[in-house]
């Protein structure tokens, strides 16, 4: 063995936003665990700011509270008080009131940088006793074998784990080596990212609005500032991106009346192509899926990175309970659980998602009826709005323990 090779319990495959959670989570729980990811360390923790925000669920909040990274983001957290869904030019609306569910906040907006920096921070703090950080560094062959995991690095150096875990992205490199089928689906959909400065201010109100053309949504940050993701037909995004700063927030102004006031662009616009992916299976041997590695979803609700950290609080779990246990955490008894946890809540949500979008994206009359009798039918019911502020806020359902508030 070279000097720096290592031997862990866990190795993780990325280190991004989730698989960045996944160790910190772990090894603050007492697993020893490696993360590879070819960003350094310093560059990671210092990224400027890219547009691009995280709506954090009140139960993701939970999570990142228990493992020690959430005060390291209060400050750069903007509350989400209440909620307004509507489709464009119907009289009925959804409002969901945060005195409806207990009087907090139903979620925060964090730019990604900060969040990015709250863990890389957290992870070096756990670096000189059970987090391994290489980075930067990439993975040149992996091995699985019977009892284990040989991780050759274009370094030279290597690492040996029980389990490896796949926080690659949507790319993953980990499920192309397990030959890992992938269901694909192409909205046909651009996804507009940009940050406003606006005159007045949003009282933390999240708004999410519904066009034919697709969804708008406008999420408040600190000051007088908010995040859209407009979520655009392909032809008509490719006019927006055309389009100069000035007629851009004149489009905008013209679909979003809020009482902002005067509008202007706080920094460039980002698009990216829409699309949604589903791993045939989230294990193989000695091998788990995490985040966007497992799955991709519309961003139409906010909840992509909500979902990857349940996949984070659950993986967690069943392999720090593993190692309490004296059990191997890579073993085939621990996957199929994981596996059977996470497949349902993932195709529920890329269903919700997927069939929302396609429900507001159509036209015509008979459904265009249906969506308004539904929208004031949940507004109406108070039960019926508070499951899905419940929903909204990720409190339903089989919940990991960190996902609860509980201890890991």
């Amino acid at each position: 063995m070279m000097v720096n090779d290592k031997t862990v319990d866990l190795a993780v495959v990325g280190g991004g936003m989730t698989g960045l959670a996944f160790a910190v989570a772990t090894a603050g729980a007492g697993a020893d665990v490696a993360v590879i990811d070819p960003l350094p360390v310093p560059l990671s923790a210092t990224a400027p700011f890219d547009g691009r925000v995280t709506a954090v669920a009140r139960a993701s909040h939970y999570l990142l509270d228990g493992i020690g990274v959430w005060p390291a983001l209060r400050s750069a957290a903007e509350p989400i008080i209440d909620i307004e869904v509507s489709e464009h030019a119907s009289p009925f609306r959804v409002f969901y009131d945060h005195r409806e569910v207990g009087g907090e906040a139903l979620g925060h907006i964090v730019e990604n940088r900060a969040i990015r920096h709250g863990l890389i921070e957290k992870a070096k703090s756990l670096a000189t006793t059970t987090l391994t950080l290489a980075m930067p560094d990439k993975v040149k062959r992996l091995t699985r074998g019977a009892s284990g995991v040989q991780i050759m690095l274009d370094s030279g150096r290597v690492i040996r784990a029980r389990l490896v875990i796949g926080a690659d992205g949507q790319n993953s490199m980990c499920r192309r080596e397990a030959n890992i089928d992938v269901m694909r689906f192409d909205y046909g959909q651009t996804g507009i990212v940009a940050t406003i400065d606006h005159e007045h201010a949003h009282h933390g109100v999240a708004v999410e609005r519904f066009f034919p053309d697709g969804p708008l949504a406008i999420l408040p940050m600190q000051g007088h500032r908010s995040s859209i993701v407009w979520a655009a037909e392909n032809g008509l995004a490719q006019d927006l991106i055309a389009l100069d700063d000035e007629a851009f927030l004149g489009e905008l102004e013209e679909r979003f009346d809020q009482g902002l006031g005067a509008l202007g662009l706080a920094g460039p616009r980002y698009h990216y192509p829409l699309s949604m992916a589903q791993a045939h299976r989230y294990t193989d041997h000695r091998l788990a899926l995490i985040g966007d590695a497992a799955r991709k979803i519309h961003p139409i609700a906010g909840q992509g990175w909500n979902l990857a950290l349940r996949d984070v609080a659950a993986l967690a779990e069943l392999t720090i309970d593993a190692l309490r246990l004296g059990l191997d955490p890579g073993s085939a008894s621990v996957l199929a659980r994981y596996e059977r946890w996470r497949r349902f809540d993932s195709l529920a949500l890329i269903a919700i998602t997927d069939g929302l979008n396609r429900l507001f994206a159509n036209d015509v009359l008979p459904l265009k009826l249906a969506r308004e009798w539904g929208l004031g039918l949940v507004n109406r019911v108070p039960p019926l709005k508070r499951f899905f502020m419940q929903h909204a806020m990720g409190l339903v359902g089989d919940l990991p323990r960190l996902m609860r508030g509980d201890a890991l």
